[in-house]
Order: C-alpha cells, then structure tokens, then sequence
C-alpha cells in the first residue's frame, strides 16, 4: 500500500495513476475518512489527556479531604468516559475504512512507463532470434503433441474440466526438463531454491497485492478460509511478512511451484491447446533489496536478462516490451513482458512477466531492513517469471519441429533429455 500522507502530498499523481491504470480508486472518500480519523484520534487524544488529569485531580482532592470537589471531579471523568467511547468507536471505523480504502491505491508507474489503455499501446524494445520460416506446413502444438503421444487434451477434461490436459511420456519430461534447466541457471547466479506453499492464507494474497482486487482470478478452498495461489510469488513474499531483513546484498529467491489461476475472461484462441489453463507449474524469481530506486532498477534489469538467458538457451525467437499503464496491475511500478514467438498463433506469445513493485508489497507485508543509519526502511520487491509450463512448450515444439516430423533439442536441454538430440517422428499421418 502507499503512505498516507505521501497520498495526500501527491493526490495528482495517485489520481492519474488511477485514471491510467484504469481502476475506480475512491481517493475523495479515503481522503474524507482521512480527515474523519485524524479529527477522531485529535480529539480522543484530548479528552484522554483531560481525564488523566481529572482523576490526579481527584486523586488530590480526596487526599485533601475536599469530598464534594473530589466528587463533582469524578463525574467530570464520568462524563468524559462516556465521550471517549464514542470517540474510539469512530476512530476504530476511520481507521478500519482507511485501512480498506488504502488496499485499493494503486502503485505509481514509472516515468518510462508507456501511458495507454491496454497491451495495444505496449511499446516493443528490441528482438532476439528470427521466427523461422518452414518449407512444409508447420504443425501447432496441439498437433505435435498428439503426434508424438505427449499430451491428452480430451482426456484431461474428461477429469478436470475445460482447460485442463495431460502431459505423457517425453511431454511429461519435457514439462520438467525446461524447469530444471531453469533452476539450475537461477542457483548459479545465486537464487535460493525453494519449494513453497500453493494452499495460502488470505492475507497472504493482500499482502502482496492480489487481493482484493484480484479474487475473481483465484481459486478458494470453500470451507477452509484459505486459497490456492496463482504463483509462487504470494509464498515467497508471505515467508518474510513482519520480519527486519539483512539486505547488505539483494535477497535472491527461486520459488518452485504449482500455480491455480481462474482465467475469468479470457477467450479466443487463447483457449486451444497449452496456452491458458487452469494448472501449470512455474519457477519464479523474487527479489527483495534495499528502497534505492538504483538498486532495484538494477534487479529488474537482473532478473529480466536471467529470464531472457533460459529463452536464448532454449533457442527460442522472442521480443521485450515495456508494458504500459492499462495493462498492468494495480500493485505494479515499472514492467517488462518477454513475448516468444509461437508459430500456430502466427505471433508472439507473452511467457514472461518482471516487475518492480517499489515497497509497495513490503508496506503491505511489514518487511524491512535497517539502512547505514540503523533507521528501519521498507525494501523494494520484484518478480518475474524463469520458466512456466506447460506454456513455454508451444514454442519449444513449434519453433523446433522438423519437416519428417521430429522435433529439435536444444543443447541445453539434452542433459535433462537423456542425451537426445531430437524427439523422433513416429509414423507421420497422411496430408
């Protein structure tokens, strides 16, 4: 969440983040609780004071044998018991409603943060790799899939539903091939591995920003007063609420995961195949530093190039862009998507999400560090994705089919393949 009276130092700003951000944020009903709380705790801090020093008062008129004073001074306190209930009442409701209201202030977006309403206005920094062009037709992933036995889609929603699906055989090697490779790059650059929770509280999920906007996309354990969380990010965050950190060096972690996302919303063509499901597995890479603006540009940068690595060692065409107001989420300051080009959509595909969260996340979650001058400040938090899958295997399959059929191997991914070089074709069907 933000500072109260940064809010009310920069109402511009917090409303036109708002207005960019495309979110109802009611600043003018938080400021006037603002208003109303300030005014409450004012005035409580008054009569309490003043009751203090009424009953010294009486205190010293009995000890003086004034028993008519020392009475007329004890229904003063009375009288102003009476009104300091009701004063903690509505400081107690100002209090709780600035607290909600805070909940739904959006992050400040950076000031290269491109201004629009949606992923249109999303502005492409640069390329990697070339989309390649096949002499033959290019069969999607669903077809490859279904060629080399390596997914049931039918299958997976006879058990689970719409946008579910099985991965079998080298799918399913696949599928933990692309995340060891990505785990063992993030352990040699001094990520932390951790397997962590996905069954999470609720307050895991407002610490770090998804709640309470963010529960339509969310599944919930009826019954259990907990949720199932759509990365590992919730998990990672969560272990250090309320905790003073030693931040001399970036907190570099590697959360290993399933995640659970609802999808609400999204249609089209994004629901053939591996593209957006209801379950995928993720390694995700958080971070928590120090609150200078440097340092975590620095991170962002960081985990953006580890991200853009695992693409390039899995061999894959893909382009950076600089995501824009509209399409990011309320929690978020300053963001870059990797998009990996999939052949079958005849377009890039987002795979990849960093961002820089600013403290918005650790004013949330309580975490801080001492600074050089041992005052205690909030760090700075960021994510992004090294590797989720099943997605990342549409374009690992599309980009590297072979016109017999076969797929192409990475080199970096044979030692998790058993040495092999290519996928091999089985008997192709009739064109």
């Amino acid at each position: 969440m933000l500072d109260m009276n940064w809010i009310r130092e920069n109402e511009d700003i917090v409303r036109k983040t708002a207005e960019w951000k495309r979110l109802k944020f009611p600043l003018e009903e938080l400021l006037e609780w603002d208003d109303r709380r300030r005014l409450a705790r004012r005035e409580t801090e008054q009569r309490r004071a003043e009751r203090n020093a009424l009953t010294k008062e009486v205190e010293r008129l009995l000890r003086g044998g004034d028993v008519s004073g020392g009475e007329l001074a004890k229904e003063q306190v009375r009288v102003i018991n009476g009104q300091l209930t009701l004063l903690e009442a509505e400081l107690l409701e100002a209090e709780r409603r600035c607290g909600e209201l805070l909940l739904l202030a959006p992050n400040p977006v950076s000031a290269d943060t491109p201004i629009g309403p949606d992923n249109s206005a999303n502005v492409e920094l640069r390329r990697h790799g070339a989309p390649p062009v096949f002499g033959f037709r290019a069969r999607d992933h669903v077809e490859l899939g279904e060629l080399h036995d390596m997914m049931d889609l039918p299958r997976g929603v006879k058990a689970g539903g719409p946008r579910s699906y099985v991965l079998k055989g080298t799918g399913v090697l696949l599928h933990l091939a692309v995340q060891r490779l990505a785990l063992d790059v993030l352990m040699q650059r001094g990520f932390t591995a951790m397997d962590v929770p996905v069954i999470v509280r609720p307050e895991a999920l407002e610490r770090t920003g998804f709640f309470p906007g963010g529960r339509d996309q969310t599944y919930e354990l009826t019954g259990e007063k907990r949720w199932l969380a759509g990365t590992s990010e919730v998990s990672l965050v969560s272990l250090y609420s309320d905790e003073i950190l030693e931040l001399d060096q970036p907190l570099r972690l590697a959360g290993m995961s399933a995640c659970f996302r609802r999808e609400v919303g999204s249609a089209g063509r994004d629901v053939r195949g591996l593209y957006r499901v209801h379950q995928f597995s993720k390694i995700e890479q958080v971070v928590m530093c120090r609150s200078d603006a440097a340092e975590s540009e620095q991170m962002l940068q960081e985990i953006l190039g580890n991200a853009e690595h695992i693409l390039q060692l899995l061999e894959l065409p893909y382009r950076v862009v600089a995501v824009c107001s509209g399409d990011m989420a309320m929690k978020t300051h300053k963001q870059y998507d990797i998009e990996t080009w999939m052949p079958g959509r005849e377009a890039y595909g987002e795979t990849h999400s960093a961002s820089n969260l600013l403290d918005f996340q650790a004013r949330r979650s309580g975490i801080r560090y001492r600074d050089e001058d041992g005052r205690l400040q909030y760090c700075h938090t960021l994510n992004n994705t090294a590797v989720a899958t099943p997605r990342i295997l549409i374009p690992l399959l599309e980009n590297h089919q072979q016109e017999d059929g076969s797929i192409y191997i990475p080199q970096a991914l044979r030692p998790y393949m058993g040495g092999a070089e290519r996928i091999e074709a089985r008997s192709l069907p009739a064109e």
